[in-house]
């Protein structure tokens, strides 16, 4: 039997704190060569667009992959997830929730082991729905004592900032200089933009950077500065260097990094590689999305509908 999930059903098994957890297990697994993924693919055609992407994790129970298409009415997107066992196709989820959450969460991790333990400052870019999941993650791992958002829109990071603040009980302040944001401790980028909304000359030392709205070779939310102040560089697979990472893309093309001196945030977690050094290094984590941090998340959306006989079982 396969059980079926809608979006109201993932998001209300899947929570911060578990999505946290269960990112930061599969990419220790991936480093320790217990896990694999395969980067995501697409098919362009003139209205629409397919995308899909694989992954394994065989000691935490999750295989499969995540389909979205794009088209001007919206994107829509499904997770496929199997026994890494049996075969059996266990779930097919909804995965638009599932996949706001785990890009979060990525950016959670990562702040947990390159951010400062001090670190009490976030300034954030994007006041859209990608941004939520990024202060709610960031929150969850570090106590924040200030909030700050700018966007292009006035309107939308008010109302951003509104509902942000209701939801997690702290005060969440907005900015129209967009240099503001970046001389905080922890600073994350969350938007569609196609050229740099962050300057690598604005961030403070010490910084720790999310840039986790780009994953598209032409597009990139940070400058070349950004990673040229970088004393760590790190993605969630290097293998997305050549097909994805558009904010590596010039810094790369020109010589001003090199691919052997970018590391994966799994390596960190696992201990293989160090990340910051000392509180003066500025630290940056370049997020593209894994199948992997897909399957781990809908692992937990799945073990929590058995045990809550949520959703609804099909017989192929």
């Amino acid at each position: 039997m396969t059980l079926i999930l809608t979006e109201r059903e993932v998001e209300d098994l899947l929570d911060m704190p578990s999505t946290l957890d269960a990112v930061e297990a599969v990419l220790r697994d991936q480093a320790e060569g217990r896990a694999t993924n395969r980067a995501r693919r697409r098919v362009a055609l003139p209205r629409s667009g397919l995308n899909y992407m694989a992954a394994g994790a065989p000691e935490m129970g999750a295989l499969g992959m995540k389909v979205y298409t794009v088209a001007r009415s919206g994107a829509r997107f499904y997770t496929l997830l199997f026994d890494p066992e049996g075969g059996e196709l266990l779930s097919i989820l909804h995965s638009d929730k599932l996949g706001q959450m785990r890009t979060g969460a990525a950016s959670g991790v990562a702040t947990r082991h390159l951010a400062r333990e001090d670190a009490s400052t976030l300034g954030l870019y994007g006041a859209g729905w990608q941004a939520e999941s990024q202060l709610e993650a960031i929150a969850a791992v570090r106590d924040l004592e200030r909030v700050i958002v700018h966007s292009r829109s006035e309107e939308s990071r008010k109302r951003f900032a509104e509902k942000m603040s209701e939801r997690l009980g702290m005060e969440v302040e907005t900015t129209h200089a967009p240099d503001e944001p970046a001389a905080q401790d922890i600073v994350a980028t969350a938007t569609s933009a196609r050229e740099p909304v962050l300057l690598g000359e604005w961030l403070r030392p010490g910084a720790h950077v999310n840039a986790a709205g780009s994953n598209f070779l032409f597009k990139s939310e940070i400058d070349r500065e950004v990673v040229s102040r970088a004393s760590f560089v790190c993605v969630d697979s290097r293998e997305e260097l050549g097909l994805e990472a558009g904010d590596l893309l010039k810094p790369l093309e020109t010589g001003l990094i090199l691919p052997e001196a970018i590391y994966e945030l799994g390596q960190v977690i696992a201990g293989q590689v160090e990340g910051r050094r000392g509180p003066e290094d500025i630290t940056l984590f370049a997020s593209q999305g894994l199948a992997l941090e897909d399957m781990a998340a809908a692992r937990v959306v799945y073990d929590r509908a058995v045990e809550r006989d949520a959703g609804r079982e099909i017989e192929f």
